[in-house]
């Protein structure tokens, strides 16, 4: 019973869910303050200048924490190895996470592409790989963690640039609708790199 159970449930697109209304009101009374959280970016970074190169990567992705960690270990691991290629597109600047699905495309959580500036992957490829227990332990004990906020920021913040199922699909969202099932498709979108490059590049300004 339970296999044809899951079965059903896979077939229909069934997921639990939640009142969008408590969401709502949840964030709004969390009041995150966008300068907050890029001010507490640049204390980070301030503190800890090794990780700069992370938070940034972070901020311009909007990945998950643990996503990003192991976006940037795996560029600095494909780079000595001198297979990068395999992971980022250079003439798309656009790391491909979809080509690694054990790693990203997680039965909830997934992260299909990235587009990233070539020098920032460039500087990430002559650090040392980061430890995510260490790199929380850290951050904690000097600032506080904020790493979700990143997220949240990000997604609020391309808004300005993106339409919403552009945002979605950039933070691995791919919703049940019939037009993302079977029409969506990022590759015909000829300008989204660009008008994701221009909200980078006001991001950069406020972390820097």
């Amino acid at each position: 019973m339970h296999g044809d159970f899951q079965k059903l449930v896979k077939d229909y697109g069934l997921k639990w869910s939640v009142r969008t209304d408590d969401l709502l009101i949840k964030r709004f009374t969390k009041a995150v303050n966008p300068d907050m959280v890029f001010e507490w970016i640049k204390k980070v970074k301030r503190l800890n200048p090794d990780y700069s190169d992370f938070m940034d990567f972070l901020t311009f992705s909007g990945l998950r924490f643990s996503e990003g960690i192991m976006a940037y270990n795996l560029i600095i691991k494909l780079s000595r190895e001198g297979k990068l290629s395999e992971y980022y597109d250079v003439e798309r600047e656009t790391l491909e996470h979809f080509k690694f699905k054990d790693v990203f495309l997680r039965r909830s959580k997934k992260a299909f592409i990235s587009f990233m500036p070539r020098n920032v992957v460039e500087k990430i490829c002559s650090n040392k790989p980061l430890n995510l227990d260490a790199v929380q332990t850290r951050v904690k004990r000097c600032a506080g963690l904020r790493f979700g906020d990143i997220r949240e920021v990000h997604g609020t913040f391309m808004v300005k640039y993106l339409r919403e199922v552009e945002i979605d699909f950039l933070h691995g969202r791919i919703s049940t609708t019939v037009f993302m099932r079977n029409y969506f498709n990022p590759a015909w979108i000829s300008d989204l790199k660009d008008r994701v490059f221009k909200a980078i590049e006001e991001l950069k300004q406020k972390i820097s």
